[in-house]
């Protein structure tokens, strides 16, 4: 990939060039829509508060992927080999399957953000990006995608640029256009999100609760900043750029959320179509403001897409090498490409492709959640093998005091994070876990392995309990909302 070309000049990379392959990795595809899904959340002070909560955890979940990387170099398989390495192999499979359902429903959110983009321009044909159109293009993108990278296709250096660039123009634009806009009476008419502007603690919480799952999607792959370390010019500078991207970022998200609310009421930016930001701009620029964002959104979300796809291919052919996953995801093919990996994964897509014409509501901002929700236990997994790690050091060890401190901080976080997402969400990510049971025993009988130890067993009981649980209420429609489709019109059909 194009960052990997980058990072393989002599000289190595200094301080600014990894702190801009930091950011050009994590502003992605959900900054479009990210005005829209903050006020379907909070307020504007419920925002701050979340924001700032996000920042935190997040800055100590950077710092455990650091530690850990420096602490356990060999363990360089992908998030989930600190799950197997702290907690068993059955864990380990588990955080590995969540990280891969996380990437590949993913690409299910960029591939309603295109053609909502495209909805712009040819309304009469895709609409808002939900109706069977789309789906039939978004299938022949999806395809396409998978051919291109059949044949062993890399993203080169000039596309990464031209997708960065098709990102940061138009925010540049958005930011100075509502910070233009701005108006102090209407920011204030509403602070706290609530009926009469009355501040009421509990409902303040809720809010925060539900930025939560909308403020840790655009981070997911923060991780990934931590593989530039081997070609630093100094290995010090990981941390900093990482530090500092990770800050500019996030300045970036907070402003453009949080002056947003000054320009128009929170009702009407929750009810903003998608490409939310696309059509903000154009309410206060004008046309030419909508056609920019949706272009460059159309641009960033394709580059993303090619990216985001041989990363979920990516996934599984590691894991399967690593015999985390069964062989025959580490087939490949002529060129290298991991064929069975990359086919399995896009027959998912696709299968969850055909499900958005019927589904009510924001199939981006359920995608999102879903996926979000998806990635919490391995990151959660992370946090927890940290800990672990730095309390089995002997105390003469420098700094570890500060890794516990580390690794309380960021376990912490990520049950709050787990706790946010609230049980709709976790019963569907148990649905979405549960599968892989059935894969990871058949993959242990396979390899003539012991299926469970006692406390695995242990995990699967609940994990089957909790996926009972979930199927029950799933029929008497209490995921309904959640999901965007009513399961009781499914069964009557």
């Amino acid at each position: 990939m194009a960052i990997k070309q980058l990072a393989k000049k002599k000289d190595g990379l200094g301080l600014w060039s990894l702190t801009g392959l930091v950011v050009g990795s994590m502003i992605g595809a959900g900054i479009f829509n990210l005005v829209q899904g903050t006020a379907e959340a909070a307020g504007p002070l419920a925002t701050i508060i979340a924001w700032l909560i996000t920042g935190v955890g997040m800055i100590f979940l950077i710092l455990s992927f650091r530690n850990l990387t420096i602490k356990k170099p060999k363990l360089n398989a992908g998030v989930y080999s600190y799950a197997e390495a702290g907690f068993g192999k059955y864990v380990g499979f588990n955080s590995a399957w969540g990280y891969w359902i996380s990437a590949w429903i993913g690409n299910i959110a960029y591939a309603v953000a295109v053609f909502s983009a495209l909805g712009y321009f040819f309304p009469d044909l895709f609409g808002k990006g939900q109706n069977w159109a789309s789906v039939v293009g978004m299938s022949v993108l999806l395809w396409s995608v998978h051919l291109l990278i059949l044949k062993g296709v890399k993203t080169a250096s000039f596309i990464n640029a031209l997708v960065t660039a098709a990102k940061l123009i138009p925010l540049a634009i958005f930011l100075l256009a509502i910070f233009l806009s701005f108006k102090v009476g209407l920011f204030n008419q509403d602070l706290w999100g609530l009926a009469g502007n009355n501040f009421d603690m509990g409902a303040v919480v809720e809010q925060v609760k539900n930025m939560m799952l909308v403020t840790v999607w655009v981070f997911i792959g923060i991780e990934g900043a931590v593989v530039f370390s081997g070609h630093a010019k100094k290995r010090s500078d990981i941390i900093k750029a990482t530090l500092i991207g990770f800050a500019g970022v996030l300045s970036i998200y907070v402003l453009m959320t949080v002056l947003a609310f000054g320009v128009a009421t929170q009702k009407d930016l929750a009810a903003l179509d998608s490409p939310a930001m696309s059509m903000l701009l154009e309410r206060l620029v004008g046309p030419w403001g909508a056609w920019l964002v949706n272009i460059g959104l159309m641009i960033a979300v394709l580059g993303g897409w090619l990216a985001w796809t041989m990363f979920a291919a990516e996934l599984p052919y590691q894991a399967a090498k690593n015999k985390t996953f069964p062989s025959i995801f580490a087939k490949e093919n002529k060129v290298g490409a991991p064929v069975v990996s990359l086919l399995v994964t896009n027959i998912l897509v696709q299968i969850f492709l055909l499900t958005i014409p019927g589904t009510e509501g924001s199939a981006y901002n359920i995608g999102i959640s879903i996926a979000t929700s998806a990635i919490l236990i391995p990151y959660a997994l992370t946090a927890f093998y940290q800990l672990k790690v730095s309390l089995q050091e002997k105390k003469t060890v420098k700094y570890r005091a500060f890794n516990i401190f580390v690794g309380v901080m960021a376990s912490v976080y990520a049950v709050w994070l787990v706790y946010a997402a609230g049980m709709q969400y976790l019963l569907i990510t148990v649905f979405l876990y549960a599968p892989g049971m059935l894969v990871y025993v058949l993959m242990q009988i396979k390899n003539r392995k012991k299926i469970f130890t006692l406390y695995e067993l242990l995990l699967a009981v609940v994990v089957i309990a909790l996926f009972a649980y979930a199927v029950q209420q799933l029929l008497a429609g209490a995921l309904d909302d959640t999901l965007g489709i009513k399961i009781a019109d499914l069964i009557g059909q």
